[in-house]
């Protein structure tokens, strides 16, 4: 018992750091786009993607933001 309570209060603590990757993502994605030479089509993909990744870090789903965020990074060429 008192090892899950240990490893749950490690988890409680360390899930605030791991939240902060998300918003690294969105930053680096708004500093690419300001110069970024890519099609219309390209930059509709990247703002869905964005806008996706950005309301599932806000519903707590930080794994799918980051696939989501990392993706457009990707059609950014990052």
């Amino acid at each position: 018992m008192k090892k899950a309570l240990i490893f749950a209060s490690f988890l409680a603590m360390a899930t605030p750091a791991l939240a902060t990757h998300c918003p690294t993502l969105m930053k680096k994605i708004d500093e690419t786009m300001k110069t970024a030479q890519i099609d219309d089509a390209t930059k509709t993909q990247v703002m869905d993607l964005y806008n996706k990744g950005k309301a599932e870090h806000e519903a707590g789903d930080h794994a799918a933001s980051e696939a989501d965020l990392n993706a457009a990074l990707k059609l950014l060429g990052q």
